[in-house]
């Protein structure tokens, strides 16, 4: 039996999580179920998300989504400002 919540994130945070990282490869939390946020620890297993691969060639300063319904994917694009509380 699927999860009823399985095709909605869970909101982790409605405030993007700001930092500066080093060069290389990170996986996003896509569904929000995470104890890493925003980071991936296979909380997803069992649904229908997957972990977004973040690559950086140098390093930068990020804001990545922690509400999960960005349409820019692992970046923050402000989404979090319009999420409405669920009924």
């Amino acid at each position: 039996m699927k999860d009823s919540h399985e095709d909605k994130p869970v909101i982790a945070a409605k405030m993007p999580a700001i930092m500066r990282l080093g060069a290389g490869d990170y996986w996003w939390c896509s569904c929000g179920r995470s104890s890493k946020q925003p980071f991936c620890d296979g909380s997803h297993k069992g649904t229908s998300f997957q972990p977004h691969k973040i690559v950086l060639e140098e390093e930068k300063k990020v804001a990545l989504c922690n509400c999960k319904h960005s349409g820019n994917g692992s970046y923050c694009d402000g989404s979090h400002a319009n999420l409405q509380p669920p009924r």
